[in-house]
């Protein structure tokens, strides 16, 4: 790739009058060989993925395995249906989506991880809300794909996208930070606006543990990606209102990596920390071991 860094992006983008999508577009060709025309199809085909998880996330049974979560992002979009959102009805269609996206996941249903499956509701809820309020194409957003791809490429590549590495802030964060640009760009952002609200973005969730009860992907982890959904949104609106991040936004990756990298092990989804250690957290533990012990205990013969 010919860009290493979000200001290595705004200059090539500036310089040449491209897009983040178009110039992604042209960088994964070259990387990979692939004819642009089958790029631009795979990546599609990552947003029919997620255009269907959010139906599923709306219209089905979303109960997970464990029985902990499901139905929370259909509550809330029966809720925004019925009342007056405190938030805007666009930040609680986003949030109703992305939730419903993590159940999903928990579920053991069909997402694409973005960057990761523990964070896979933000773009997927931020996207289809926008898309459906704004009556954009779907080639509109999946070039959208292609802008957060290359600020996931940044991320990844100076910081983390592993809960296990950098803690919550390395899932979420980074997602929280992909859809924001990506979003700027989509709204018609310049590519300096679209780096500013990735740092804006990312420097609300630095020092953001990981700390899954039962170590399973549901609790935090679900109700984070809803609110994550509404935090991109307001991080695109300050770039796009002309809020610039004083402190540059590959520095803010910087300190994601610094933090991270200095974070205990047991916020770092070991379950060992954290609210999975709350009192309530190791009661639904203890209570989820219990129950796959009697599932897996050895029936009695019949006399």
């Amino acid at each position: 790739m010919r860009f290493k860094h979000l200001k290595d992006l705004n200059a090539i983008c500036t310089a040449e009058g491209k897009t983040l999508a178009e110039l992604m577009i042209e960088e994964q060709v070259k990387e990979t060989g692939t004819p642009e025309a089958e790029v631009v199809r795979q990546m599609s085909d990552y947003y029919q993925v997620m255009k269907q998880a959010v139906n599923k996330g709306m219209n089905e049974d979303t109960t997970s395995r464990s029985g902990l979560t499901g139905g929370d992002g259909q509550r809330v979009r029966h809720y925004l249906q019925n009342n007056q959102s405190c938030s805007g009805d666009a930040s609680t269609l986003a949030m109703a989506y992305a939730l419903g996206v993590s159940e999903v996941n928990a579920s053991m249903g069909r997402i694409v991880a973005t960057p990761t499956a523990g964070s896979a509701g933000i773009i997927p809820g931020v996207f289809v809300s926008a898309q459906e309020r704004f009556g954009w194409e779907d080639e509109h957003m999946v070039n959208g794909l292609f802008s957060a791809g290359a600020i996931g490429y940044v991320i990844a590549n100076n910081s983390f996208i592993s809960g296990a590495e950098g803690g919550c802030q390395a899932e979420v964060g980074s997602a929280i930070g992909m859809a924001a640009g990506a979003m700027v760009e989509l709204r018609g952002g310049t590519p300096e606006q679209v780096v500013h609200a990735v740092g804006l973005a990312l420097k609300n969730t630095l020092g953001l543990i990981c700390d899954p009860v039962a170590g399973l992907v549901e609790i935090p982890c679900i109700v984070r990606n809803g609110l994550g959904a509404v935090t991109a949104l307001a991080a695109a609106d300050m770039a796009l209102a002309g809020v610039r991040s004083a402190i540059p936004s590959d520095e803010v990756i910087d300190v994601m990596l610094e933090v991270g990298s200095a974070m205990p092990s047991r916020h770092r989804e070991t379950a060992q920390g954290g609210l999975a250690q709350t009192p309530t957290g190791k009661k639904l533990t203890k209570q989820l071991a219990d129950t796959k012990k009697e599932k897996t205990k050895p029936k009695k013969a019949a006399d």
